[in-house]
């Protein structure tokens, strides 16, 4: 059998609930990643958890996309320079990410962070020219009031950590939509070779400046980060190859409940009545802007997307 070339669209044997099953799985790792990252950048920075994160990424990234051919060939791109500045959005949204682990709780963070797919149908506008209708507009309002809720008055303090995880889902949001308008003629190993040799770069011109020793158990946890991102990327590679994109986005909201576990496991902090109500009222939000988008896509209007189709890269 003649595999496809370069920029032909291989064929998805559709299997949704592997796909969901496989999304899930993927949040779990993630989450695990992010754990073992807010442990680390309590004594490390997180420039240098960064740096060595991209370097598990872009060894992945390249190795997968020079099983398709030569990779000088990936990097024909018809928008480099909107390429390029999508790897310096991605380092900046987990650049911010590692950031805000240091000071913000696991489960708020999560929260907070799960604004991008509303952020994302804003920013769609002025990037991709896409219409947001009121009903959406209201939906987007609600979702940021809930983050709103979170970081109130005796909530989350309104200082750098939080600042910086809205930064992260913000520089996310526009990075999905740089993504959706060059995957229009760029593949996505083009995407995905810019993006890791581009954080690869990025990340290391700054992380080396900022490397600090570790110890034994230092470098096993960075062990553990880079195969756990790694592995959860992989799965969602996999999943989105089973499944379309935005039947899987809403699965991802999964990072909710498991990031307040995992938050209450291994750092005992249990997120407070009301922010959790905050949390739901963006997760809420954000389904009813999916369900709407699908909507309106099954009648063949164009809609400004929560997640890019060829590529997902969380945190």
């Amino acid at each position: 059998m003649t595999k496809p070339t370069r920029g032909q669209t291989r064929r998805r044997a559709d299997n949704v609930a592997l796909g969901i099953g496989l999304t899930l799985f993927a949040i779990v790792i993630f989450g695990i990643q992010d754990a073992v990252s807010k442990s680390l950048v309590q004594t490390h920075s997180p420039f240098q958890l960064a740096m060595i994160r991209f370097w598990a990424f872009a060894a992945f990234s390249l190795v997968l996309v020079a099983r398709q051919g030569p990779l000088k060939e990936a990097f024909r791109s018809k928008y480099p320079w909107l390429q390029w500045l999508r790897a310096l959005l991605l380092v900046v949204d987990i650049w911010a990410f590692a950031i805000a682990l240091k000071t913000v709780p696991l489960a708020e963070l999560q929260a907070v962070v799960l604004v991008y797919p509303l952020m994302a149908t804003l920013v769609a506008v002025p990037i991709l020219g896409e219409k947001v209708g009121v009903f959406r507009m209201v939906a987007v309002f609600i979702g940021f009031c809930g983050a709103l809720v979170i970081v109130r008055p005796g909530g989350l303090p309104i200082d750098g950590g939080v600042m910086f995880a809205m930064l992260s889902a913000a520089s996310y949001a526009v990075y999905i939509a740089l993504t959706r308008k060059v995957s229009s003629t760029d593949t996505t190993a083009t995407s995905m070779v810019y993006v890791g040799v581009g954080g690869l770069i990025l990340t290391t011109a700054v992380g080396v400046f900022f490397w600090e020793p570790m110890d034994l158990a230092a470098m096993l946890q960075m062990g553990l980060v880079m195969v756990t991102s790694t592995a959860a990327h992989g799965l969602m590679m996999v999943a989105l190859s089973r499944a379309p994109a935005s039947t899987l986005q809403p699965f991802n909201y999964f990072a909710l409940p498991w990031g307040i576990f995992l938050s209450y496991q291994f750092f005992g902090h249990l997120i407070d009545p009301v922010a959790l109500i905050g949390g739901g009222v963006i997760v809420g939000a954000g389904l009813v802007v999916m369900a709407r988008e699908r909507h309106l896509s099954r009648q063949g209007k164009k809609i400004a997307p929560t997640e890019a189709e060829e590529e997902y890269l969380p945190h």
